[in-house]
């Protein structure tokens, strides 16, 4: 088997992926804000962090995935006072809608999920540290992060410094790279946070949003862990924070393999509301789109190169998955004598190149295409009557081999296919095929419409069988 590249963020090329501990992977990734529902483009990036991990699983790691939920900033706290409800109660409403989504999208649970309330005490010993080192200073009862402090503060979000409008303080969660200042490690208490405080050794008062990841990947992953995955736009200035936070304290490298998704667009642009194009993954549900054809939709295209998603990428993909779900039916319904060697070759190869495409920073099109190519293999080794018992079985374990991976060629949504015992129809289907072998057309074409008011879809296999169902 290859090796893994992927392109790390902190050197800007592609790096052979070699974990601290052989045979063991840590990753850490930047999970969602609960103050209000995540939309398709957040989980773009979350199903990108479950296709790398299962992808490791696949070859044979044993991953530790930490998945952060940030349930207090500037925004959970503004929606919590808006509705009048203590923040926790504000929060765990999305934070469980969030997983009821990742369920649907059969995204595969982090091993961890730390909120950030409940590591307070490991925030304010990470502010202390680096008071204790001189990077940050409090003013006013809040503390904040000297980057004059920290020589090497930009090198990883590629900032010119000398160009950047530096200033004195800024307390709010984000900001614009332009403008590059100290920014707040913990916000000394403000009337306007009402009941949202915790009392401390360094104050009253609540984090900055930066301090949190810092603090609960340094708890559950330690120093210098495997990989750090999230979004483009956290590049700066989220994760060019977490580094100065994390290595002005420790000395020591957050990560060694930095890993970002980009955009996903809707119809050939950023998704807005007034715009009448952000989805949920409940809006898309309500349209009657299953979860298999949206999480299929989602992972489409390289992780690093943008992505648009619309309606007619959903009927597009409901086409791939049909031609799927028939090579699943075909195996299933094989009958030939089998060749032996030749289908072992074939899945030898495709898997094959589904491996270097991976291996290859994730090449999920160039992955995807050697699935398809294994299809349609199957399908004419199948007319071929090539496929007996043990074609079989060798198909449909090379087959959950790469669902492992892909996490949506098997599922409850599956178009369910057997050859039925209704006599009568059973014996309307044989005469069409035998007004078929006949080439009397009209015939077999007044059957289909036959069976097809009472409700009975037909689908022509190769040799000649045909199999029905209900609609």
């Amino acid at each position: 088997m290859t090796s893994l590249r992927l392109y790390n963020t902190l050197t800007r090329h592609l790096d052979e992926f070699v974990p601290g501990e052989p045979g063991k992977v840590k990753m850490y990734t930047c999970g969602p804000t609960v103050y209000a529902r995540a939309h398709i483009g957040n989980f773009r990036t979350f199903m990108f962090s479950d296709l790398l991990r299962r992808y490791l699983a696949y070859k044979g790691y044993d991953v530790f995935w930490v998945m952060n939920i940030t349930d207090i900033d500037d925004k959970t706290i503004k929606g919590a006072h808006a509705e009048g409800i203590p923040l926790r109660d504000y929060t765990s409403r999305y934070a469980e809608a969030f997983f009821n989504d990742c369920k649907t999208l059969n995204i595969t649970p982090a091993d961890l999920y730390p909120r950030a309330t409940e590591h307070i005490e490991d925030m304010v010993h990470l502010v202390e540290e680096l008071k204790t080192k001189g990077i940050a200073y409090e003013a006013e009862g809040s503390y904040y992060y000297k980057i004059g402090a920290f020589p090497a503060y930009g090198k990883f979000a590629r900032l010119n410094m000398k160009e950047m409008m530096v200033g004195e303080r800024v307390a709010s969660d984000e900001y614009e790279k332009e403008d590059i200042r100290d920014f707040a490690l913990w916000k000394g208490y403000e009337a306007e946070d009402g009941d949202v405080f915790w009392e401390t050794s360094i104050g009253k008062g609540r984090p900055g949003w930066h301090i949190e990841c810092s603090a609960m990947s340094l708890r559950y992953l330690g120093e210098d862990f495997d990989i750090h995955l999230g979004g483009v736009d956290l590049i700066f200035p989220h994760h060019q924070n977490e580094i100065a936070q994390t290595e002005g304290a420790t000395g020591k490298r957050l990560a060694r393999y930095w890993v970002h998704s980009e955009h996903l667009l809707i119809d050939g642009g950023k998704m807005s509301k007034s715009l009448n194009n952000f989805y949920t993954l409940d809006d898309l549900l309500e349209k009657g789109w299953k979860p298999r054809e949206i999480r299929f939709a989602l992972l489409a295209g390289h992780y690093r190169q943008r992505t648009n998603f619309s309606i007619n990428s959903l009927e597009a993909v409901r086409a791939s998955l049909a031609r799927l779900d028939s090579c699943v039916r075909n195996q299933e319904l094989a009958t030939g004598s089998g060749a032996g060697q030749e289908v072992k070759d074939i899945i030898a190869l495709r898997e094959t190149e589904f491996q270097m495409a991976m291996d290859d920073d994730l090449n999920y099109p160039e992955a995807l295409a050697a699935v398809f190519n294994l299809v349609r293999d199957l399908n004419k080794t199948c007319a071929d009557g090539g496929i007996g018992p043990e074609e079989r079985a060798i198909a449909m374990a090379a087959l959950r081999r790469f669902d492992s991976v892909l996490g949506f060629l098997f599922s409850d949504e599956m178009e369910t296919c057997v050859v039925c015992d209704d006599i009568e129809i059973n014996s309307l289907v044989r005469q069409r095929d035998e007004a078929r072998a006949a080439k009397n057309w009209a015939e077999a074409d007044r059957i289909r419409d036959s069976l097809a008011e009472q409700g009975i879809v037909l689908e022509d296999r190769p040799g000649g069988m045909t199999v029905w169902r209900r609609k």
